[in-house]
């Protein structure tokens, strides 16, 4: 169990500072929230008593967001049927097949016996509830509105899950071709380009040194074909370990963001993600200060996450939150206007809404654009792949042809 060191304010505006031991960040959240505290600064200090975490290594066990969204409308209609929390939650669980929300669920009902509230018992499962899905549902709790507020988040999981779907086709295509192509060319260099070798050593004449590169290419594939498969193995995990280091995270992102064809879709998505989850977590009466905080801890980009943290200490010493947008360059003037304009008409919900609503919009365009441009592209590239090898193989006979002449 980890030690939290937080500083917070309670109803009357008055500063506590103070240390608790808590098995998430999410958890101690959540138990400073029920104490009435709303959190300014929440930093882990030190551990306390240890508790046993399952691994969220490469094969971990994961829950498919298409499967939470469906859990929480079902469970939005259950609450909103009459059926008490606990009898929903064991309806939903025998429901669902084997899995770790199968689990979760068993394990939110059992902690819900025991004394906890629901939003207690699911930030003990970080994996499957994250910080956002918390924190509406103590929303809700706190204002007996939880089947309304469960709809809410059904609403978001599915626009958020359409989101991904369309961002994750737009990388996955090109992948695939280029899976595709390596395909392709390593089939013409194992088992094509010895044909050609065996025919010109039967010459006698020296290929050109364009010819010898391909053949010397196709020899080493050959050869060492174990030390390219394996490369092709281990180069996804060694990629996924360094993209999960902070300084990998880091670089990755801000290549993504600043990348020719990407840049424009990941930073429209990021908007729009962030836009419906200030929007969601506002509209179900979740604090700015604390809808900004997981907002950024759930943006899944290190370039909005930092930005908008730094927007928080502006926010916290009570200054407008569009003042210190519009100083961040990766959001645009118009999101920074409409922001404005909801602060001032007190629809700031209502406006983030509308941002998402468009930047969604305009992430689907962008996609179809992207993905006109890439295949023709990736086309080209490997055509003139597979040509050069052509040429390189047929050059000798062009020689021989002239030399016959």
């Amino acid at each position: 169990m980890a030690r939290y060191e937080f500083v917070a304010r309670n109803r009357l505006g008055q500063t506590a500072k103070g240390r608790l031991d808590a098995p998430t960040e999410a958890d101690a959240r959540v138990r400073l929230k029920a104490q009435g505290l709303e959190v300014v600064t929440l930093t882990r200090g030190g551990t306390g008593a240890r508790v046993k975490t399952k691994s969220a290594g490469f094969f971990a066990p994961r829950v498919k967001g298409k499967d939470l969204q469906i859990f929480t409308r079902q469970f939005a209609t259950l609450i909103n049927a009459g059926i008490p929390v606990v009898d929903s939650l064991k309806i939903l669980s025998e429901g669902l097949r084997t899995g770790l929300l199968k689990e979760s669920a068993g394990h939110v009902k059992s902690q819900i016996e025991n004394g906890l509230r629901l939003a207690e018992s699911m930030a003990q499962r970080p994996s499957v509830f994250d910080k956002l899905y918390c924190n509406m549902i103590q929303a809700g709790e706190e204002a007996g509105i939880l089947d309304s507020i469960l709809q809410r988040l059904a609403i978001y999981l599915e626009k958020s899950e359409k989101l991904r779907s369309q961002v994750k086709g737009a990388l996955v295509y090109p992948a695939i071709i280029i899976l595709v192509s390596i395909l392709v060319i390593s089939g013409i260099l194992v088992f094509i380009i010895p044909k050609f070798q065996e025919f010109y050593a039967g010459s006698g004449k020296e290929p050109p040194a364009l010819t010898m590169f391909v053949v010397g290419l196709s020899d080493a594939l050959v050869k060492n074909w174990y030390v390219f498969i394996g490369a092709l193995i281990a180069l996804p995990f060694l990629f996924r370990q360094w993209i999960n280091s902070p300084s990998g995270r880091d670089s990755f992102d801000r290549f993504m963001m600043q990348a020719p064809i990407f840049g424009d879709v990941i930073q429209k998505s990021s908007i729009a993600r962030l836009s419906r989850t200030l929007s969601t977590l506002l509209a179900a009466g979740v604090s700015v200060l604390e809808a900004i905080d997981i907002a950024a801890r759930t943006a899944g980009n290190i370039v909005i996450e930092q930005a908008l943290l730094r927007c928080k200490e502006s926010v916290s010493q009570g200054r407008p939150f569009a003042a210190p947008l519009a100083k961040e360059k990766v959001f645009p003037d118009m999101v920074v206007q409409m922001i404005a304009i909801g602060e001032q008409s007190g629809t700031m919900d209502q406006m983030l809404a509308k941002i998402a609503d468009f930047y969604e919009d305009e992430v689907e365009v962008a996609v179809k654009a992207m993905t006109s441009v890439i295949e023709p592209l990736l086309m080209v590239v490997l055509g003139a792949i597979i040509a050069f090898i052509v040429i390189a193989m047929y050059l000798p006979v062009f020689n021989m042809a002239d030399t016959v002449q």
